[in-house]
């Protein structure tokens, strides 16, 4: 967190974590879409030809609450292997963290390596996935399996973290997993540094300004649950390495893409 004493400006910085190919960008893509023209960013992105973000995606939200400018920074982080510097220094600052993993059966073993891969770079950075405020998609719902279904509602009965399902492309569970992290980041760092008291922000007040700032926002006030909390999660449930299967595509030059106002 970011705090312009100043300009009363408040900036967070929610990054979007998870596999190669498992949706990242594709939340951000459908968000960007979501977010009132007038109150977004630019939404930068660098691709390979497959569609591989190569470093990140930056999606600024800015919206005034009370008296206070607060800005969203969105990230997400580079799903490729040999990119393991890149997500490392994304993650550098994050105030919350979204997990996006693919509910494809085949795709369970790598789920569990990003997860424990962001584990370990959340520990090189001097932050910890127990005291940060975070969520867990299942994207690409619409191709899992009973097993899948499975290890969801085992995540859910568990009851240690939000956890969602979602089609990003067609923007089905977008909002939900964007808004509920914004509750969990609100409380957590106005546990911290005590926002309510010394700023005035309210939490109801504030969740409702990120949700003016959207098209046809989700019609409930609030997207947790009391078996909900911020803590320690379960990681996502891996599978044999025999039943893992990913092709290889060819490597092609980069191209930058930019979407304005």
């Amino acid at each position: 967190m970011q705090f312009n004493t100043a300009q009363r400006e408040l900036t967070l910085k929610i990054v979007y974590y998870g596999p190669g190919l498992s949706g990242k960008t594709t939340n951000l893509r459908a968000l960007y879409q979501r977010i009132q023209p007038a109150l977004r960013g630019h939404l930068m992105t660098l691709d390979t030809a497959d569609d591989r973000t190569l470093f990140f995606d930056t999606l600024p939200l800015v919206f005034k609450s009370g008296n206070l400018k607060v800005k969203l920074k969105l990230f997400t982080v580079p799903g490729q292997v040999m990119h393991n510097s890149t997500r490392r220094i994304v993650l550098q600052g994050a105030d919350a963290i979204a997990f996006i993993a693919d509910s494809q059966p085949s795709k369970r073993q790598e789920n569990y390596k990003y997860w424990m891969n962001m584990v370990e770079n959340l520990k090189i950075n001097g932050l910890s996935i127990e005291n940060l405020p975070h969520v867990v998609q299942w994207n690409k719902k619409d191709l899992g399996d009973a097993s899948t279904a499975q290890a969801v509602e085992n995540m859910r009965k568990e009851g240690r973290q939000p956890v969602f399902e979602a089609v990003a492309v067609s923007g089905e569970g977008v909002l939900e997993t964007f808004l509920a992290l914004v509750e969990l980041t609100f409380d957590r760092i106005d546990k911290v540094y005590l926002l309510g008291d010394k700023l005035g922000l309210d939490k109801a007040n504030f969740v409702e300004e990120v949700r003016r700032c959207l098209v046809d926002p989700p019609a409930q006030s609030t997207y947790l649950t009391p078996s909900q909390p911020v803590a320690a999660v379960r990681t996502p449930e891996p599978v044999k390495p025999e039943d893992k299967h990913e092709t290889s595509p060819e490597q092609k030059p980069p191209t930058k893409k930019v979407e304005g106002k």
